[in-house]
């Protein structure tokens, strides 16, 4: 008798319970605009802004990333996105000064299968790009279930330019790294239309990974990380987003289409219809915002970094974006690492911040933000007509401004964020009402001043409590609940 035959049977049998209920619970329609503002997103039928904290980027393609206790880790901090890279670049020890970097792995999990034959940089087989590891998949999807069942968005980056050298020398679509004779190229060639071979391995993978990830309504794809480095030309990311959008035609689900334009701010003055997101870096002071507001699309503020380890820098960044009317924030926490994939890793020399007192602070403008119907608000800085902040902006250079913004529907919703200084005297114009006005602690959380007062219309004038660095307010009309 064959003993192995039940265990293989109920084997098999959980793997169906667990396809079915997967299947079941695939029923949502994948991420999308707000039909009544699509400058933010819904999400599973919710008004939804996209705040997190994460890794950087190497979940899926390190094999030794336990992106398991990363995803709870982040779902306890009240997170709902992550960001990830493909797999179709890597980093290698070094690059950057991270500290034990998740996009450097020791053992790299490519899209492609490897072939029989040696001489890879890594010290394995080279790879062949006319095939997919079907392990590649396994782990991805697993990651989208893992990531869906947390209630965790995920931002699939396709592509990444190879900012130097040793990066291109390291990728397997370097053809020393594989056995197609394909990419014999300069680094800055890889992403454009001047190789038909190079194009149609980047179609292929597009497809295969738009075929694969359909299901999942968790998603959205960003065609490529800054690809203003690296020679990436604008027609090439033209051609990745209409191949994504000729696949997913022919498919039950559509997922919104994101595109990296700038470090800091531009306007973008030709808009591609395909894309839905427009992702900037370190995008402080948040003028993207202001600049392409009149687009009707979510603008993110997609990585931050370079400013030191101190939390004021990221949390006053992501304060002022979301407050400027931004839909998604997005830091770069250098914490969660290869070997401390929950983010507790504290003497990192990254060029960056991250930790668990940050990661609190910025569920404190999570949870802020989701205190009103900001579908219904919009960028209101008039309705400042004046004020003050005493003080000093501590930890940060002297020539950063102290600001006020307020994004706000008027006669009943202000969400104002002051930026700097100690104490704020604000003048605000509100329409006539009863009002109530709490000072919210944007470290700990706490209502440092509340107060409830009747207003005859015209100005108001609001004193903020003490506070260190920076301090929001919430105005709501009492009447209109």
């Amino acid at each position: 008798m064959n003993t192995a035959l039940p265990a293989i049977l109920m084997a098999w049998i959980t793997v169906l319970a667990v396809s079915m209920a997967w299947a079941g619970q695939q029923t949502a329609q994948p991420l999308s605009l707000h039909p009544d503002n699509p400058r933010y997103l819904l999400f599973r039928g919710r008004p939804t802004v996209l705040i997190t904290s994460g890794e950087h980027y190497g979940a899926v393609l390190n094999l030794d990333f336990d992106y398991v206790k990363y995803l709870d880790a982040i779902q306890a901090a009240g997170f709902n996105l992550t960001r990830t890279f493909s797999g179709t670049y890597r980093e290698v020890p070094g690059s950057f000064g991270i500290t034990d970097n998740p996009l450097g792995p020791k053992r790299f999990q490519a899209p492609w299968a490897r072939s029989d034959s040696p001489g890879a940089w890594d010290g394995g087989n080279k790879f062949d790009l006319k095939r997919f590891d079907p392990a590649y998949f396994a782990r991805l999807k697993d990651f989208m279930a893992q990531a869906s069942r947390r209630g965790i968005v995920v931002e699939f980056v396709l592509f990444c330019p190879f900012y130097d050298d040793k990066l291109w020398e390291a990728n397997p679509m370097n053809a020393k790294n594989n056995v197609n004779g394909i990419g014999n190229c300069k680094r800055e060639e890889v992403y454009t239309l001047k190789y038909k071979d190079m194009l149609a391995i980047h179609e292929a993978f597009v497809r295969r990974v738009v075929e694969e990830l359909n299901e999942f309504d968790n998603l959205y794809y960003e065609i490529c990380n800054e690809p203003y480095f690296g020679g990436v030309t604008l027609e090439w990311q033209e051609r990745i987003a209409q191949v994504i959008a000729e696949t997913e035609a022919a498919l039950p689900h559509k997922h919104l289409i994101a595109q990296n334009i700038a470090n800091g701010s531009k306007k973008i003055e030709k808009p591609n219809p395909l894309v839905s997101i427009f992702n900037f870096h370190y995008c402080t002071p948040p003028d993207a915002v202001e600049m392409n507001y009149h687009l009707k699309k979510v603008i993110a503020d997609d990585e931050t970094g370079f400013k030191g380890r101190e939390d004021v820098h990221y949390r006053t960044e992501g304060w002022d974006f979301i407050i400027a009317g931004g839909g998604i924030y997005s830091n770069l926490d250098y914490s969660f690492t290869t070997g401390h994939p929950d983010g507790t890793l504290e003497d990192f020399k990254s060029p960056g911040g991250g930790g668990k007192e940050l990661r609190k602070q910025l569920r404190i403008l999570k949870d802020f933000i989701e205190g009103f119907d900001f579908v219904r608000m919009s960028p209101q800085n008039g309705v400042i007509k004046g004020g003050v902040a005493t003080g000093t902006f501590t930890g940060t250079p002297a020539s950063v401004r102290i600001t006020a913004r307020c994004l706000a529907e008027k006669g009943r919703a202000y969400a104002i964020y002051v930026r700097g200084g100690s104490q704020a005297e604000l003048a605000v114009e509100l329409p006539a009402g009863t009002y109530r006005a709490q000072w919210v602690n944007t470290r700990s959380g706490a209502v440092d001043r509340d107060e409830t007062f009747d207003h005859a219309g015209g100005t108001r004038k609001l004193v903020s409590p003490a506070y260190v660095e920076d301090i929001a307010l919430r105005i709501v009309n009492a009447r209109n609940k």
